[in-house]
């Protein structure tokens, strides 16, 4: 970066074929995407302003104090409520001896706890770590003990985990939580009678740990902690595996959170409109989409929120579209082909065509289904591409323009995409060449959390090195191939192969095991295990899942399990997986995933 005057900036790009400059913000380039750019939608937003989702949801309630914030199942908060919760959430975490830079631990479904935990965290200056609910003892204490957090809220039927791995963690405080606590009164009734205690969300509270509506209750008239809270400093750890496979946390800051919400906002600028349009938050929050993509955006539009807890129940979310008609609507593919394929919405009892916008990502759209979803919206369903490690910098098809079948879009404003070769990752390859996809924006991952040497490996000279392979057409549209590294996306889920063979191998009748992900229409891949077992020993597939489910969450659970005599190996010993799946893809009939 060179700084000419106090007005004048040049950014030397390192990747001769795309130079850009900056001059006060208007930018003169050759990237072959702004061509295509929607009318109205900016090439650039900078420059950012300073601030957090702190101020801006202060700015809503400012605004429109008793407009609702969000809904869930049909309660709805509003804005000044939320703030006054949040605020006294805060002062509660304080009270808990939690300090700035502390990390608060979530293990929450999308109901009103979760948004409230966000803000009152950020309020008390601490780090927000959302954790998928799934995860078994084992996994929740690695990710528990990667980050060191202090503390964790977490929904009662996962009370329990928690305190059997406690002892293990530094988590000093355990913050319990019900899901009726934000229930209409019918409603929390039923579930008091026919679910609390069957479903296991019944519990008692071990000595020093707390309930969340307690806190709320006892500092509700505390102002809020006068801690300053910055752009720079840390907002989120979300869980990512990398290029390597070991679950580490990335870190996102405030203004990362603001650029990524600015970015999908202005592109979906066409069609949402401020204040008026309702945005249903299906994917989870502890997922970057959700977390950074949906909210985020939801945040900056002035929407209201539908918080849908569970998204694969399909009944659930068909219903909460006939009641609250969301405009944007966040998922992966197969949560669109349950939606259409639901018997509310093929008898016509329930239409879909407020939709004005909807996203698939994680996991790749068949057009098909593209088509159909379409047709049944009047909207448009767009297909993106982004990372944990992005914060969701992204690229996502057109609005308005053309969406090119196969495609997963351009780079938002702000975003860069430049492709290099796989093997060094220093020559820049021509249009339609494949290579490695490089990403570059204001709101990458600061890095991952206290991990050096993974940081430096995925961060390059401003560029984050995706490990996924692709190319950029002449229009600047962006097309994934295959991945550079093994990662398995099931259903909007990340799963890495090697978690899976380990405990595989932890099996008695195992000798070796060998898992990937292979196409599949429903889930865009699933997961597969190849099994060699050992001399004179006798296994299931049944067994052997059911083995894995024991120590396993569901979704890593191979769905496919191949017996073999004997696995592809180089000649050192390293089994070829790229074999097992040429060989699977040829057994199927040709074919392979693109994302």
């Amino acid at each position: 970066m060179i700084e000419l005057t106090s007005q004048l900036t040049i950014d030397i790009s390192t990747d001769d074929a795309h130079p850009l400059i900056v001059w006060i913000g208007v930018e003169m380039d050759n990237y072959p995407w702004f061509k295509n750019y929607d009318e109205g939608v900016p090439r650039t937003l900078e420059p950012y302003p300073k601030t957090t989702m702190i101020e801006v949801v202060d700015e809503s309630a400012n605004a429109k104090p008793y407009r609702a914030m969000f809904y869930f199942k049909g309660q709805k908060i509003l804005y000044h409520e939320f703030v006054r919760q949040s605020d006294a959430l805060a002062a509660g975490l304080i009270a808990l001896g939690i300090k700035k830079g502390d990390r608060v631990a979530l293990l929450l479904p999308n109901s009103p706890q979760m948004v409230l935990a966000f803000q009152g965290i950020w309020k008390a200056g601490a780090i927000a770590v959302p954790i998928n609910p799934l995860y078994t003892e084992r996994e929740l204490k690695d990710a528990l003990t990667e980050v060191d957090a202090a503390a964790v809220i977490v929904l009662n039927p996962f009370y329990a985990a928690v305190k059997n791995i406690q002892g293990s963690t530094a988590i000093r405080t355990v913050i319990a939580t019900s899901i009726k606590e934000y229930l209409p009164a019918h409603l929390g009734l039923l579930f008091t009678l026919a679910r609390e205690k069957k479903e296991g969300y019944r519990i008692s509270l071990q000595k020093g740990d707390v309930w969340f509506q307690d806190l709320l209750r006892q500092y509700k008239n505390y102002p809020r902690p006068d801690i300053q809270v910055k752009p720079e400093d840390a907002a989120v750890i979300l869980f990512s595996g990398g290029t390597t496979g070991t679950p580490k946390g990335a870190v996102g800051t405030h203004g990362a959170m603001i650029m990524t919400a600015m970015q999908i906002n202005a592109w979906l600028s066409p069609v949402l409109e401020k204040w008026e349009d309702r945005v249903a938050l299906t994917m989870p929050l502890f997922h970057v989409f959700g977390c950074a993509g949906a909210l985020g955006t939801a945040m900056i539009n002035h929407s209201s929120c539908i918080l849908i807890p569970n998204p694969r129940d399909i009944t659930d979310v068909v219903k909460s579209i006939r009641k609250y008609k969301p405009a944007f609507m966040p998922g992966v593919p197969t949560f669109y082909i349950g939606i259409m394929n639901h018997p509310l919405v093929r008898s016509g009892k329930v239409r879909l065509s407020g939709m004005k916008i909807c996203i698939v990502g994680a996991a790749p759209l068949m057009a098909d289904t593209k088509r159909q979803f379409e047709k049944m919206t009047g909207g448009r369903l767009l297909e993106g591409y982004a990372m944990t490690e992005t914060m969701q910098a992204a690229t996502l098809n057109p609005v308005m323009g053309v969406n090119k079948e196969g495609s997963v879009g351009m780079p938002l404003p702000d975003v860069a995409i430049k492709i290099v070769d796989a093997d060094t990752g220093r020559q820049s390859m021509k249009k339609g060449e494949l290579g490695e996809i490089c990403i570059k924006a204001p709101n990458l991952m600061e890095g991952y959390w206290n991990r050096p040497q993974e940081t430096a490996n995925m961060l390059r000279d401003g560029w984050l090195y995706s490990g996924d392979i692709g190319y950029l057409d002449s229009d600047g549209h962006l097309f994934l191939h295959s991945r550079k590294k093994d990662i398995i996306k099931t259903s909007g889920f990340q799963v890495w192969p090697r978690e899976i063979e380990e405990i595989l191998h932890e099996h008695p009748a195992v000798l070796e095991a060998s898992v990937a992900g292979v196409p599949d229409q429903y889930q865009g891949e699933a997961v597969k295990a190849w099994v060699v077992l050992n001399a004179g020993m006798a296994c299931t597939a049944d067994e052997l899942r059911e083995y894995c489910r024991s120590k396993l969450s569901a979704y890593k659970v191979p769905r496919f399990i191949e017996f073999k005599d004997c696995l592809p190996k180089t000649q050192i010993g390293k089994i070829l997986r790229r074999v097992l799946i040429e060989e699977d893809t040829s057994k199927q009939g040709g074919g392979t995933n693109h994302i």
